[in-house]
């Protein structure tokens, strides 16, 4: 089982395929970190030699910012919305949507489970 940035990769997939499970690699990153280090996206895990894995995890280190930085980054930007007190902030900081969506219905995601309101009955 190779690891690349702190994550087991799946031995079984494709390359390409196997470096998603990083945190801030999607499939487009993914197959552009195959092509910078000359490996076909179609191979599997187990068939890359240490060298290749080496030259991968090099890119990436390099190149991308991944799992526990992004997190801390993502985490502090949230924090500063919050404490600034703006619009997004403010919608963090209740639990709700932050994005415009509507909250009348839906929003169940963010919300939470509906919690019954008294005196509704007729």
């Amino acid at each position: 089982m190779a690891r690349i940035a702190g994550v087991n990769i799946p031995t079984g997939k494709r390359v390409a395929i196997a470096l998603t499970y990083i945190f801030g690699i999607g499939p487009a990153s993914a197959v552009k970190i195959c092509k910078e280090s000359n490996i076909s996206s179609d191979r599997r895990v187990n068939e890359l030699t240490e060298d290749e894995v080496m030259s991968i995890r090099e890119i990436i280190d390099n190149h991308y910012q991944v799992e526990g930085d992004l997190r801390r980054e993502t985490a502090m930007n949230i924090k500063r919305l919050m404490d600034l007190g703006c619009y997004r902030g403010l919608r963090h900081r209740r639990g709700l949507p932050v994005r415009g969506q509507r909250t009348h219905t839906n929003a169940r995601t963010r919300k939470g489970p509906s919690k019954p309101v008294a005196g509704k009955k007729k």
